[in-house]
C-alpha cells in the first residue's frame, strides 16, 4: 500500500508519494498521473534500495488527498500543499527523508559524470544540455536551503567544496525532528521541503537520463 495525494492545476496533474519523497510524476489527468508514477516505480526503487529501505515492487495506490494546484503546477513542478505536510516529522522520518535525498544525489552525480554534454533535444528542440541542468539543479538547491532558512550561495559549477556545504546544510535542517510547520517564516515545512528536494533532482536525472542519447545529440 502507498498513499498518494493529488494536486491538480488547469491542465496538469501531479501524483504523488506521501511517503516516499521524490516519487512524484505529471499527467493531464488524475489517471495519466496516476498511471505515470506507476510507470516510473522501477526507477525511483534503486534510490529506495540505496538509501537502504524496500520499496515495493508492486504498490497498491491509495488517493489519501486531493488539492488544488498553483501557477507553479501548471509550469512543471509540484506545489500543491496537501494536510500531510503539516504533520510533526520525527527523527525517524527526517533520517529517511535525508538517507532518500542523498542516495538521488549521488545517483545523480554518477549519471552526470558519464552523461554527454550535448543531450538530445526535446520534441520542439529544448531542453538543457547536461552542465546547464547541473547548474540549474544546484542554483535550484540554494533557493530552496532559503526556504528552509538557510543562505548559502549557488554553487559553481565544479565546485565540490561549495556543493558539500549546500548539501551538508541542506542534510543538517532536514534531519532535524520538526513540529510540522514551516521551518522558516514564509518558508517550507520539512516534508514539502524534503519531497521537492528529492523531487527535482530525481526529475532532472531522469531527463538527463532519457536524453542521453549521443547519436541524436550531435
Amino acid at each position: 500500500m502507498a498513499e498518494i495525494y493529488l494536486e491538480t492545476g488547469k491542465k496538469k496533474v501531479f501524483a504523488g508519494a506521501v511517503d516516499w519523497p521524490g516519487w512524484g510524476r505529471f499527467g493531464k489527468s488524475e489517471e495519466d498521473a496516476i498511471e505515470a508514477l506507476t510507470a516510473y516505480g522501477p526507477r525511483y526503487a534503486p534510490i529506495a534500495t540505496a538509501a537502504g529501505y524496500k520499496f515495493p515492487a508492486a504498490p497498491r495506490l491509495t488517493v489519501a488527498e486531493r488539492v488544488p494546484g498553483t501557477a507553479t503546477t501548471e509550469f512543471g513542478a509540484p506545489d500543491g500543499r496537501p494536510e500531510s505536510d503539516a504533520q510533526p516529522v520525527t527523527a525517524a522520518i527526517a533520517a529517511r527523508h535525508t538517507k532518500l535525498l542523498q542516495a538521488a544525489w549521488a545517483a545523480f552525480d554518477e549519471y552526470a559524470g558519464t552523461a554527454p554534454e550535448a543531450l538530445r533535444k526535446g520534441p520542439r528542440g529544448g531542453g538543457r544540455d547536461r552542465d546547464k541542468m547541473i547548474g540549474h539543479v544546484l542554483e535550484s538547491e540554494a533557493a530552496y536551503l532559503r526556504k528552509i532558512g538557510v543562505k548559502l550561495r549557488p554553487p559553481a559549477l565544479g565546485d565540490r567544496a561549495a556543493i558539500d556545504e549546500l548539501r551538508a546544510a541542506a542534510v543538517e535542517t532536514l534531519g532535524r525532528p520538526s513540529d510540522g510547520g514551516p521551518l522558516t517564516e514564509k518558508g517550507w515545512t520539512a516534508r514539502y521541503a524534503a519531497r521537492r528536494f528529492v523531487w527535482h533532482v530525481l526529475d532532472h536525472l531522469w531527463e538527463m537520463q532519457d536524453r542521453s542519447d549521443v547519436e541524436s545529440a550531435e
